[in-house]
């Protein structure tokens, strides 16, 4: 948690505050944190692979996109 509040620092000074209160970049940097980017703790797994979740595919944004985009539809 704390990698990631220090990320989410490091972007609001660049982007001068977050303007809006349901802004989507939050949740967007909370995803890619969780279940894109591999952590060199994890042996260069992503969180999510460590708890035993896997995102298929070699675009794993797209695919997490897709999965969330099919699930609306339903």
């Amino acid at each position: 948690m704390e990698r990631i509040n220090g990320k989410i620092c490091d972007r609001e000074k660049t982007m001068r505050g977050l303007k809006k209160v349901d802004t989507k970049v939050l949740p967007g940097m909370q995803i890619y944190h969780n279940y894109v980017r591999p952590h060199e703790a994890l042996d260069g797994k992503t969180p999510a692979e460590a708890c035993g979740i896997v995102v298929e595919g070699k675009n794993k944004w797209m695919t997490l996109i897709e999965n969330a985009a099919s699930a609306q539809v339903k």
